[in-house]
């Protein structure tokens, strides 16, 4: 899977989860935004939505995450999904936000936000990482 595609993923969870895509950068450079979403169709309620999108093995740094925050504006919501996580430092210096709020997402918590809105996703975006139900026998109560 290409960073495209993981980010095409996001953009599927995302609005299975309720929000309202404005833009989705194409592939090629984006200038550190891939996703811009609102909760309202038309953006004017806000907040703002900012999303960055990192298909990588290594674990993002407090360096990459403040690049990042550079891009937030003082209502904006920043969400940065990485497949590597996040180093400790990164993570405390979003704990350690008062006026900002990011959340961080690595992959295993995108895999349970995408477990938990899959009957939402759209058919088509269930192809690109389909799941299959697992029967088991529950014990009697």
């Amino acid at each position: 899977m290409n960073p495209y595609e993981f980010q095409e993923l996001v953009a599927a969870l995302l609005r299975a989860m309720g929000y309202h895509l404005a833009w989705v950068s194409p592939p090629g450079p984006d200038q550190g935004l891939d996703i811009l979403a609102y909760t309202d169709p038309l953006g004017a309620m806000g907040p703002r939505i900012k999303v960055q999108v990192k298909r990588r093995a290594d674990k993002i740094s407090v360096d990459g995450l403040r690049a990042f925050m550079a891009l937030l504006g003082g209502q904006d919501v920043g969400i940065f999904i990485s497949t590597g996580g996040f180093t400790s430092e990164a993570q405390r210096e979003v704990r350690g936000q008062e006026n900002r709020r990011i959340s961080l997402i690595d992959l295993q918590r995108f895999f349970d936000l995408w477990v938990e809105h899959y009957s939402k996703v759209q058919e088509e975006d269930r192809q690109r990482l389909p799941l299959k139900a697992v029967q088991f026998l529950a014990p009697r109560e």
